[in-house]
């Protein structure tokens, strides 16, 4: 019985010992950071991966994320500088980077995302209220995006936070407003072709118009130059047949003769009613040659 003694006591001393020693060792994971409390106190930040030693049942470890988290915001409605109302769904991603002002700013992850979210809200309010809609459509947003985050993130440094990035997933007008808008630019867009519909209406008929001007004008100076050459051509024809009755009058009858004899007999269906003695015929009452005595 007396060997039994301090056998059982060696035991509970090994027992205790293995105790203490498990109780004053923690691990650190890669993907965790470490505050070591003593009584409720922080006394100790451990951000390296590893095994680490705290003094047993006095002192706690409190682990802390360290991985990049989100935050999917709330779907706010936001009145615009040009006093439209928006739907704004957007998220943030941030990262605890300062456990010991973390722990005692907030405590958890939980209670951040709720201290987070209404200087989300705030920062979007800030930023979309000085802006108008059409600037969130443009190359504007990733701007605003830009300066979303730095406000956000000046706002959350206290809480041992660093915001990484904010996005707007989605910015629209509400479904009535957007049917509103649709109308407006349908009737908008209506004016603009009924305009510019009527104003090549109005080129056309202004193009049509001096090409028919021209056409005039043309065609009238054709018609001058063309009464021009006629008349130097009659001028120059009369010439010549005043040149050849000069050299030869009796030619110049018979010719002449000629000419009315095709005309008046050309078809063959022509009847005339003549004299045998009439001076039309003159020259087939002289079939012998020369020309008829002049009376």
């Amino acid at each position: 019985m007396n060997r039994q003694g301090p056998l059982i006591a060696i035991g509970v001393a090994v027992i205790l010992a293995l105790v203490v020693i498990f109780g004053s060792m923690f691990v650190v994971d890669q993907r965790q950071q470490a505050l070591v409390v003593q009584l409720g106190d922080p006394i100790r930040v451990v951000q390296e991966p590893g095994l680490n030693f705290k003094v047993p049942l006095i002192q706690d470890v409190i682990y802390i994320d360290k991985r990049i988290l989100a935050l999917e915001g709330q779907t706010e409605e936001v009145i615009a500088a040009d006093q439209k109302r928006l739907l704004v769904d957007s998220f943030v991603r941030f990262r605890i980077v300062d456990p010991l002002r973390f722990f005692q700013a907030v405590g958890s992850e939980q209670v951040a995302r709720q201290r987070l979210s209404p200087l989300l809200n705030s920062a979007l309010r800030q930023v979309l209220g000085n802006q108008d809609f059409q600037a969130t459509l443009s190359g504007e947003r990733a701007r605003m995006m830009t300066e979303i985050r730095d406000i956000l993130n000046r706002e959350a440094k206290p809480l041992g936070l660093d915001v990484i990035d904010v996005r707007i997933k989605r910015a629209d007008l509400p479904e009535a407003n957007s049917q509103a808008v649709y109308r407006r630019m349908q009737t908008e867009r209506e004016r603009e072709a009924k305009e510019n519909r009527a104003q090549g209406a109005e080129i056309g008929a202004r193009i049509t118009a001096d090409a028919d001007r021209q056409r005039t004008i043309i065609l009238a100076e054709a018609q001058r130059q063309s009464e021009i050459l006629r008349g130097d051509g009659e001028g120059q024809r009369a010439k010549i047949f005043a040149e050849a009755a000069g050299q030869d009058a009796s030619f110049y009858a018979f010719y002449r003769s000629l000419q009315a004899y095709r005309q008046a007999l050309q078809d063959g269906n022509t009847a005339m009613v003549l004299t045998p003695d009439s001076e039309f015929f003159k020259f087939f009452n002289n079939a012998g040659g020369g020309a008829p005595p002049t009376k």
